[in-house]
């Protein structure tokens, strides 16, 4: 395989995150830019630079584990509901003001009544549900990226505040990891600048210094906030090419295959901790996917490539919120189309890495049928390669034999008769017979 830098792929991937958190594209990307300014002004040396450096890539790794707890709780959408989080600088009047403006926006009187009654009386509870729940998935798939303890526990005490006022264990001081010091205070910067500018993040910064902030942190970024080209690259195209170069060059990471088939499955995870409904999604198709391959004699190093697309195919589904994923009921048109946009997104994300061109159509146009009528591109069949027509079938096959919110789970005989019926419209009618041979092959996986 050609040549691949870890940060050059964390960096990608973290856009992933970023549509999760429902923050701007980049904002993982910004924060290392910010962060690394601050720890380099601090006198950190390489190998904390180099932990601190995929901690803040890496922060929101848990962020997509709490989101349907969020939707359930509030009564809202999850993406909106954590953007403005954001804002809210953890006092009583703004939590309080907060929690009124976000619960249930949409539902009727009565509704939101029982539903803010139900925060309210959950209180301090229901924070530190939400939080703990986060910090602890993103750690533990820190440790799945093969990242050391260091990166793990940045991640973890992501929203721990220097005067110990913070979740998910009220952390004091120098208890809290360096990292994750610097990269709360980055979190916090990126989405001031972005909505207000560098003044609006300077007088921020100095309100919270000595309660959210380590005051020494605090000098180390007014240091880099009076450099204006610190701004200027915060602020322009090429901060992304500044960040790859950021990197300390002594801890530089060559990504190979058994890497890169762990980064696959560890962010197929992050998608699918979204939903309750898509829980293993990506790990089964990526197993069909599997099956498929060499049942229909692809060569090793194509089943390999594929099955990470297949993992992956579903990634853009982390910018959909999980009022429309959990939705019992039917979507209506705005829904449907918000739905449809996670294909492009995964386009987007996969796209950014040079070696993963080929693999971001492949895998985003997983929704694309053979007569034209799927999504994002209404593609046909002429331009629907195998390897799409291998992932439509697996990804179609969980899907229907999967728990849905509208429906249960459908059996696997009445499953392959409903693709059937779609062979030639939506299936590849080879995959479907191959397909139905793995099935009888291997009982044991499918269970009816």
């Amino acid at each position: 395989m050609s040549s691949l830098k870890l940060s050059e792929l964390m960096g990608a991937l973290s856009h992933a995150l970023d549509i999760t958190e429902g923050q701007p594209e980049g904002h993982c990307v910004r924060c290392c830019w910010i962060g690394m300014r601050i720890g380099q002004n601090f006198g950190l040396p390489p190998d904390e630079l180099w932990t601190l450096y995929y901690t803040l890539l890496l922060k929101d790794l848990g962020c997509s584990s709490n989101a349907a707890r969020i939707c359930e709780l509030y009564v809202t959408d999850d993406l909106s509901f954590k953007r403005d989080f954001k804002w809210v600088d953890g006092s009583l009047p703004q939590v309080l003001r907060f929690v009124l403006r976000n619960t249930g926006p949409g539902t009727g009187v009565m509704a939101r009544l029982m539903a803010m009654g139900g925060i309210l009386k959950g209180g301090d509870a229901i924070a530190q549900e939400l939080i703990l729940t986060r910090c602890t998935r993103g750690a533990d798939i820190a440790r799945q990226l093969r990242f050391p303890e260091a990166v793990a526990n940045g991640v973890h005490a992501l929203d721990e505040h220097w005067d110990g006022s913070g979740r998910p264990l009220a952390l004091k001081g120098n208890a809290i990891a360096i990292q994750a010091r610097i990269a709360l205070m980055a979190q916090v910067v990126d989405v001031h600048n972005t909505s207000s500018g560098p003044e609006a993040c300077v007088t921020e910064v100095r309100q919270r210094s000595g309660k959210w902030f380590d005051p020494a942190l605090v000098l180390a970024f007014q240091e880099a906030a009076q450099d204006p080209t610190f701004w200027q690259t915060l602020n322009s195209p090429g901060v992304e090419a500044a960040v790859y170069a950021l990197e300390p060059g002594d801890h530089e990471v060559e990504v190979d295959d058994d890497y890169l088939d762990d980064i696959a499955e560890a962010f197929g995870q992050v998608v699918d901790a979204k939903s309750p409904f898509t829980a293993g999604h990506s790990a089964r198709v990526g197993l069909y996917t599997a099956l498929l391959t060499e049942s229909m004699g692809l060569p090793e190093h194509r089943r390999r490539w594929l099955k990470r697309g297949a993992l992956l195919h579903d990634v853009g589904k982390l910018g959909v919120s999980n009022t429309i994923l959990d939705k019992p009921g039917k979507l209506d048109d705005r829904e449907w189309k918000a739905v449809q946009r996670h294909a492009s997104y995964t386009q987007a994300i996969l796209g950014r890495v040079s070696i993963f061109e080929e693999l971001a159509r492949v895998s985003s146009a997983h929704h694309e049928r053979l007569d034209g009528q799927g999504y994002p591109l209404g593609l046909t069949a002429k331009d629907i390669t195998l390897e799409t027509r291998i992932i439509t079938t697996a990804d179609i096959f969980d899907a229907i034999t999967a728990t849905r919110p509208y429906r249960g789970a459908v059996p696997v005989e009445k499953t392959l008769a409903i693709m059937t019926d779609t062979v030639g419209s939506a299936i590849d009618a080879d995959c479907l017979t191959h397909l139905k041979a793995i099935v009888n092959r291997y009982p044991e996986l499918f269970p009816t």
